[in-house]
C-alpha cells in the first residue's frame, strides 16, 4: 500500500528541512513503492531561506488522502505560524492523515494550528524555551534529536528531520529498510529519538562561580571518578550542603543528574565507536553495573545500551564504503 507523503512548505523554509526527509521518502518509496512524496505550500511555489524558488503544488487544491502531513522549519515560521489561510489547510489536511509531523521551527506552525496541544514535542534547541512560553498546551522535551507522541511527531533542528524521517520508515516498513535508506544516504544509521541535541556540558548555562564551573568541566572531563556530593564540593571549594542547594539553581539539575548524564553520554561514545560488552563499557564509564546503566539510558536517552548501540554504532559501517 503506497503512503502519501505531503510535505508543507513557506517563504523562508530551510532547503535541508525539505530535502532531507523528501529524499528518506523517496528512497525508501524506490526500494518497496511505498511513498508517494509531494510538496505543497499556499498559492504553490516558494523561496527557501537563502535560496532558490521550488515549484511546489497549490495547498489549497490538495484533497484527502494524505498518510503523513510534515511541516517543515525555517525562519520564516513565525509569518507561517500566523497565517491563517495555512493553518486553517493544516487542520483540514491533519484531520484525515495518519499522522502530523514536524521538523525543526516547524513545530511552531503545527502549535499555531492546535495540532500539538496535550502532545510531547520538540524542536530545535535554541527555540524549545519560546515554544514551551508560547504554546503552553505543548509538552516540549527541550533536549531530543525527535519525540514521537501517538500520531504527532516533532524533531530538532535541519539534519535531525533525517533521523525523524528513517524512524517513520522503520515504523511503516521495519528497520532493515530504514537502515539501507540510511547507508544509502551515507548517514550510517539514525539517532535514537532521546539522543542529546549536543553534549552534557555545553547544556549548561553560563556559570559565574569558579568553583562551580571547575567542578562541571571535571565531571564532563571524567565522569567515571567517584562524583559524591561530598567529592564534587570539595572540587568546588564548597559545603556539600551549598552545593546541593546551588547546583539546581545555576544548572537546571542535580548533582546526581548531571553526572548521570555525564555517564551516558560517555557510554554512549563507547557504545558508538567500539564492540566492548556492556559490562567492560558500564564499568570504565562510571556505572557499577550493566543493569544500572540500562536503567540510565532508559531514563536519559530512552532506548537501552543494546539498542543504542544497534542503531547508531559507526565502527564496520565505516569500513564497508
Amino acid at each position: 500500500m503506497e503512503r502519501e507523503v505531503l510535505v508543507v512548505g513557506y517563504e523562508g523554509a530551510t532547503l535541508t528541512d525539505i530535502a532531507g526527509p523528501l529524499d528518506v521518502f523517496t528512497g525508501a518509496g524506490r526500494v518497496c513503492g511505498g511513498y508517494r512524496v509531494r510538496l505543497a505550500a499556499v498559492g504553490g511555489g516558494f523561496a527557501v531561506d537563502g535560496g532558490p524558488r521550488l515549484e511546489a503544488e497549490d495547498l489549497r487544491e490538495v484533497s484527502g488522502g494524505v498518510d503523513t502531513l510534515l511541516v517543515v522549519g525555517g525562519f520564516g515560521y513565525a509569518a507561517a505560524a500566523r497565517d491563517a489561510e495555512l493553518l486553517a489547510h493544516l487542520r483540514r489536511l491533519a484531520a484525515g492523515a495518519g499522522r502530523v509531523a514536524g521538523v525543526c521551527t516547524g513545530a511552531f506552525v503545527l502549535a499555531a494550528a492546535g495540532l500539538l496541544d496535550g502532545a510531547r514535542a520538540t524542536t530545535h534547541w535554541a527555540y524549545c524555551d519560546r515554544l514551551a512560553a508560547e504554546h503552553p498546551a505543548v509538552e516540549v522535551v527541550p533536549d531530543a534529536i525527535y519525540v514521537r507522541h501517538g500520531r504527532v511527531a516533532t524533531s530538532a533542528g535541519v539534519t535531525a528531520g533525517i533521523d525523524l524521517a528513517l524512524a517513520l520508515v522503520e515504523h511503516d516498513h521495519g528497520a532493515a529498510l530504514a537502515r539501507l535508506v540510511a547507508r544509502w544516504m551515507v548517514v550510517f544509521l539514525q539517532r535514537p529519538g532521546g539522543q542529546s541535541q549536543f553534549s552534557v556540558r555545553a547544556r549548561v548555562p553560563p556559570v559565574r562561580e569558579p568553583g562551580l564551573r571547575a567542578v562541571l568541566d571535571a565531571v564532563a572531563d571524567d565522569p567515571a571518578a567517584d562524583w559524591t556530593v561530598t567529592a564534587m564540593a570539595r572540587r568546588a571549594a564548597l559545603s556539600p550542603r551549598h552545593l546541593a542547594r546551588v547546583f539546581p539553581l545555576r544548572v537546571g539539575t542535580s548533582p546526581a543528574r548531571y553526572v548521570e548524564r555525564a555517564r551516558v553520554e560517555a557510554a554512549a561514545g563507547a557504545l558508538e565507536r567500539g564492540d566492548e560488552g556492556l559490562d567492560v563499557v558500564a564499568k570504565r564509564s562510571g556505572f557499577g553495573s550493566a543493569e544500572t546503566m540500562r536503567r540510565a539510558f532508559l531514563r536519559v536517552l530512552g532506548v537501552p545500551p543494546g539498542a543504542y548501540r544497534d542503531r547508531f554504532r559507526t565502527t564496520g559501517a565505516a569500513q564497508e564504503g
